[in-house]
């Protein structure tokens, strides 16, 4: 099973906040500074806020959420054999979570993630031009693919 993850900048999160638990009818699984996330049943999605006022309105990322690191590790097997470039991380806490993830780019240089939560975890603060996930990227990796979180 997995879930389409929509990542967006907001410019007001408190604002982005009460907007989008009114639309999906939910409140957030997760709030910190500068961050909240959704898991919104239906439509199956997680939805995760960064506020940044200079890019509200954006798409930060894209991603699909799975619920185990072995799904992880088939999605990197299968992007690689499709000659993906990809770029691993593991046991990475990222938006006060513990992650595995594979990230890859997109055509048009969206970002895409497969991950995983596999806890909760106090770091991994997010805000304005930081980014919580500091791992070093394959060289083959564009660095906004190798510097990004969800």
């Amino acid at each position: 099973m997995s879930r389409l993850q929509l990542a967006l900048n907001v410019s007001d999160l408190d604002e982005a906040i009460a907007f989008y638990s009114t639309f999906f009818k939910t409140e957030p699984a997760k709030v910190q500074p500068g961050y909240a996330n959704f898991a919104i049943l239906e439509p199956p999605l997680k939805l995760v806020l960064f506020e940044d006022a200079k890019a509200g309105g954006t798409i930060n990322h894209l991603g699909v959420e799975v619920f185990s690191s072995e799904e992880v590790t088939a999605a990197t097997d299968y992007l690689r054999g499709q000659g993906m470039a990809t770029d691993v991380e593991e046991h990475t806490t990222c938006c006060f979570a513990l992650q595995d993830k594979v990230w890859v780019q997109g055509p048009d240089q969206q970002r895409w993630e497969v991950y995983t939560v596999l806890e909760d975890a106090s770091g991994g603060e997010v805000g304005g031009d930081a980014m919580c996930c500091a791992t070093e990227a394959d060289e083959s990796v564009p660095v906004s693919i190798a510097t990004s979180c969800c």
